[in-house]
C-alpha cells in the first residue's frame, strides 16, 4: 500500500479547517498532518511537517495565500516542495490568478461538494494541475496582462505547440493522446519538453503563459437560445 497523501490545511477560519479535516480524514489514502491559521504559520509548518499537499485559503491576514505560495516555492533546495491547492469563495478572483502565477497547482471553490474536494486533492497530489480549465481561462482573460511572446521565444516544435494547445483547452494526457493519435508516454514526453522550454513548474504555468502570450485564445461560448 502506498503512503497516504500528507495534507496541511491553511485557513483563518477554524470551522472551515475542522470541516475539511473531517471530510479528508475519512479517506484511507489521506493524512491531515497539520493546520495553520495564516500563510506565515503555514510556511513554518511546511518546513516542519514537509506535507505533500497544502490546501490553502487565498485571502488571509498577516500573510495571504499568494505570499505563502511564493515563500514555499522560493528555495526548493531547502525543503520538500508541496503541491498547493488554493481554496477560494469566488469564481473570478484576482487573488486566485496571482496565486496560480506564483506557482499554485490548482484551485477549488469552497462550496465544492465533498466528492469534488476529494477528487481535487488526489488530482493535484498526482500532478494534474488544472482543476477548472474553463475558469482558469476566464481568470487569465480577466486578470492576465499581455506581455512578451514567451511561446515564440521558447522554440517549441510543431508537435509540442499542438500539445500545448490541447493543454490550454483543459485536456488531460489520455485525452490528448486520443485526439492527436499518440501514445500517452509520448504525450508525457512532449509535455516535459514544453515545461522545460518555457521554464515553468507545471501545466498550469504553461497554460497561463499560453494565454498571456496570445498563443491560446479563450473559447467563446455561443449565446443561449431563448
Amino acid at each position: 500500500m502506498n503512503a497516504p497523501i500528507r495534507i496541511l490545511l491553511v485557513d483563518d477560519e477554524p470551522l472551515i479547517r475542522s470541516g475539511l479535516s473531517a471530510i479528508l480524514s475519512l479517506e484511507d489514502d489521506f493524512a491531515v498532518v497539520g493546520e495553520a491559521g495564516d500563510g506565515a504559520e503555514a510556511w513554518t509548518e511546511v518546513r516542519r511537517l514537509e506535507p505533500d499537499l497544502v490546501m490553502m485559503d487565498v485571502r488571509m491576514p498577516r500573510m495571504d495565500g499568494i505570499q505563502a505560495t511564493r515563500a514555499m516555492l522560493a528555495n526548493p533546495q531547502e525543503h520538500n516542495v508541496p503541491r498547493i491547492l488554493i481554496l477560494t469563495t469566488f469564481e473570478s478572483d484576482d487573488y486566485v490568478f496571482e496565486a496560480l502565477k506564483a506557482g499554485a497547482d490548482g484551485f477549488l471553490l469552497k462550496r465544492a461538494k465533498p466528492a469534488e474536494l476529494i477528487q481535487a486533492v488526489r488530482a493535484v497530489a498526482h500532478g494534474e494541475s488544472i482543476m477548472y480549465p474553463a475558469k482558469l481561462r476566464e481568470l487569465v482573460a480577466q486578470y492576465g496582462s499581455r506581455g512578451r511572446d514567451l511561446i515564440a521565444e521558447a522554440g517549441l516544435s510543431r508537435r509540442e505547440a499542438a500539445v500545448l494547445r490541447q493543454l490550454a483547452q483543459g485536456h488531460n494526457n489520455q485525452e490528448i493522446a486520443l485526439l492527436m493519435h499518440l501514445g500517452v508516454e509520448t504525450v508525457k514526453t512532449h509535455i516535459s519538453a514544453i515545461l522545460s522550454k518555457l521554464n515553468v513548474r507545471d501545466r498550469t504555468q504553461a497554460v497561463i503563459v499560453a494565454y498571456e502570450s496570445g498563443f491560446a485564445q479563450p473559447v467563446r461560448q455561443p449565446p443561449p437560445v431563448n
